[in-house]
């Protein structure tokens, strides 16, 4: 709930009151007595509790009934009102159609701008959650990335550019659009430099392959399940301002989208991978649109509107066509996860093939004792790119050699396996892959 208290000018406080009084809110009204300069202006203070989102539309009330914009509104969060008449309103307003839990306009429009620190903190909380973010990747350790998330300060920038543009504040949409850009660069240099000097030191241990690590090969393999992560960002953290609630959480939520991708970026061009940073870099991209065009479309759902109506045409126009860049700008970059998508059912579906036709081979009688252990399948692409990466997730890429371990009764081997289980392979995928075959001896006394 929020307790209302408003300076009423001279002149206007019969409306108030009648305003008030129409809707069966609770007052309480002191005369202004002060006698400072300027004092003479206003007649009294009256004060008010109100559910949170009754705010917006009782203080809406209020101007349409006269009172002036000299007039000072201020709102203060409270806890508790045990008065009769407070619970009949809130349940009556409650009970109304129409309503949406949401505070007030001016009030969501001070937590946006509280959301972003001062600038020079903003650079370091984001370069010191880059580089954390950068180690937890080279470690693959979990932990240490979600610590990462939880001091990045991206939140704020993240969901000022849609407060900004739903109420037509000019300067705000800038300035979120400004730290958004300015965080993004300063992660990716923070940790490319970071992994620069790792790799130099060399703090690393030389000669493993990055793509490998399963922290950072999450991040360069990116489907569409990346989108629904980045679109829940967005919402989420819209529904937390408006519901006037902490935005922590889910600011962590945000910088899980942003920060541990951006990391990524700079450990690949540190690394000299540019797949690894072309992939993460798209992934990032994609994240930051969808957060800001989920957080547009939730605001214009929970109905903020600009407070001067003659702006209203305004921002609905620049809302539209944010929203239709947003989307083009999603759509291109959705042909990459399409790809990964794409890409990853047709893995599953050919290592289930390669799995049934080993087994059918497996089964033939000169092969008698033996049985399949595991299936291992190396990818390669038709894209131009300078090596095989090992096996990661690319867009349409192709099977190139499959690896099966088969265990069999002690030392035996079989010559013509391999060719066996390559040709059944083409038979039943199309794909004509090298085969090699690992054995594994059983123990044949039980």
């Amino acid at each position: 709930m929020r307790l209302v208290e408003v300076t009423i000018p001279v002149g206007e406080q019969e409306l108030v009151v009648d305003t008030l009084e129409s809707q069966g809110i609770d007052y309480y009204l002191t005369d202004e007595t002060s006698g400072r300069s300027g004092a003479a202006d206003y007649a009294a203070i009256i004060t008010f509790p109100l559910p949170s989102n009754a705010v917006q539309p009782v203080i809406d009330d209020l101007r349409e009934a006269g009172l002036s914009e000299d007039a000072h509104v201020v709102i203060l969060d409270a806890e508790v009102d045990t008065s009769r008449r407070f619970e009949r309103f809130s349940k009556r307003y409650a009970a109304e159609s129409g309503r949406r839990f949401r505070i007030a306009r001016e009030e969501i429009l001070i937590r946006s701008r509280e959301l972003s620190p001062r600038f020079p903190t903003f650079v370091l909380m984001t370069v010191i959650s880059a580089v954390v973010a950068a180690a937890g990747l080279l470690l693959d350790s979990p932990a240490v990335v979600v610590g990462s998330m939880v001091i990045a300060p991206l939140v704020g920038p993240a969901l000022s550019a849609s407060v900004g543009t739903v109420l037509d504040d000019a300067e705000l949409f800038r300035r979120g659009v400004k730290l958004q850009v300015i965080g993004l660069v300063l992660a990716v240099v923070g940790a490319t430099v970071f992994a620069v000097i790792v790799r130099a030191i060399p703090l690393f241990p030389p000669g493993i392959d990055i793509t490998t690590i399963e922290e950072i090969s999450g991040r360069i393999s990116p489907d569409f399940l990346s989108l629904i992560v980045a679109l829940g960002a967005g919402v989420a953290g819209v529904l937390s301002l408006a519901a006037g609630v902490s935005a922590a959480l889910v600011g962590v939520m945000i910088a899980a989208a942003l920060i541990p991708p951006a990391a990524a970026v700079g450990i690949g061009i540190a690394w000299g991978e540019p797949f690894v940073a072309v992939s993460a870099a798209v992934l990032v991209l994609i994240n930051v649109l969808s957060i800001n065009l989920s957080a547009l479309l939730t605001l214009q759902y929970l109905g903020y509107r600009p407070k001067n109506w003659l702006k209203l045409e305004q921002s609905r126009s620049a809302t539209l066509k944010r929203v239709g860049l947003l989307l083009v700008a999603i759509a291109v970059l959705s042909v990459f996860l399409g790809g990964v998508t794409y890409s990853s059912v047709q893995d599953a579906r050919f290592t289930r093939d390669v799995r049934q036709s080993t087994d059918s081979v497996l089964s033939r009688p000169q092969y008698v004792g033996a049985e399949r252990l595991d299936v291992e399948v190396r990818y390669g692409s038709p894209l131009p790119l300078p090596r095989d990466v090992g096996g990661q997730e690319l867009p349409f890429r192709r099977p190139r050699r499959v690896t099966v371990t088969v265990g069999v009764p002690g030392d035996r081997q079989y010559a013509d396996l391999a060719e066996a289980l390559r040709t059944r392979i083409r038979e039943r995928t199309s794909h004509d892959v090298t085969v090699q075959v690992q054995y594994v001896g059983l123990d044949e006394s039980g």
